[in-house]
């Protein structure tokens, strides 16, 4: 099993990312799947996460801000982000089966 996380980023404040986990050795879509985060000197952190009935959930510093959600097609769960913050900036993480992808850095900066 392997994942990969890309789509990071340098953005302004108020703009917008789209972060994708891309699977090969396990179907994403009968999996659960998490996005986390980790910034400098900080513990990671769950951001979002979806399950394999399609239900999800998000960290309250991210909500009505963040979306996850699965291409099927592509094996993929992206995570949408929105009016992004400089306290979004972070390595972010996908999770499926107790492994983990190499992250992908945003960097949300004027």
């Amino acid at each position: 099993v392997q994942l990969q996380a890309s789509g990071g980023g340098l953005v302004q404040p108020g703009g917008s990312l789209r972060l994708s986990c891309a699977a090969s050795g396990i179907i994403l879509s009968i999996n659960y799947v998490g996005w986390y985060r980790q910034a400098p000197g900080k513990q990671r952190e769950l951001v979002a996460d979806i399950y394999t009935d399609g239900l999800t959930s998000s960290a309250d510093s991210v909500k009505g801000r963040f979306a996850i959600s699965r291409d099927n097609a592509k094996n993929t769960v992206n995570l949408e982000m929105n009016n992004l913050k400089t306290e979004d900036s972070a390595v972010y993480y996908c999770t499926a089966r107790s492994k983990w992808g190499r992250g992908t850095l945003v960097t949300v900066s004027s």
